[in-house]
C-alpha cells in the first residue's frame, strides 16, 4: 500500500506542475495576444492616417503591389 500511495502522490505532483504550467502558458499567451491586437489596431490607424493624408500615393502603391502580385502569380 505504501508504493501506491508513493506513486498517487507523485502523479498528483505532476499533475498540479502541469497545471501551473498550462496556466502560466495561458496566461502569456493572453497577453502577447493583446499585445498583437493593440499592434494591429496602431498599425490599422497609422495607415488609415497615411492614406488620408496621402490618398494618390497610397493608390500607386496598390496599384505597384498588385501589378507584383499579378506578375508572381502568373510566373507559375
Amino acid at each position: 500500500m505504501e508504493t501506491l500511495d508513493r506513486v498517487t502522490n507523485t502523479a498528483h505532483d505532476a499533475y498540479d506542475k502541469v497545471a501551473q504550467v498550462t496556466s502560466q502558458a495561458v496566461d502569456t499567451l493572453g497577453d502577447k495576444g493583446q499585445q498583437l491586437r493593440n499592434t494591429e489596431e496602431r498599425l490599422v490607424k497609422d495607415c488609415r492616417g497615411y492614406i488620408s493624408k496621402n490618398p494618390i500615393a497610397s493608390v500607386g502603391i496598390a496599384a505597384a503591389v498588385g501589378f507584383l502580385f499579378g506578375r508572381l502569380l502568373n510566373q507559375r
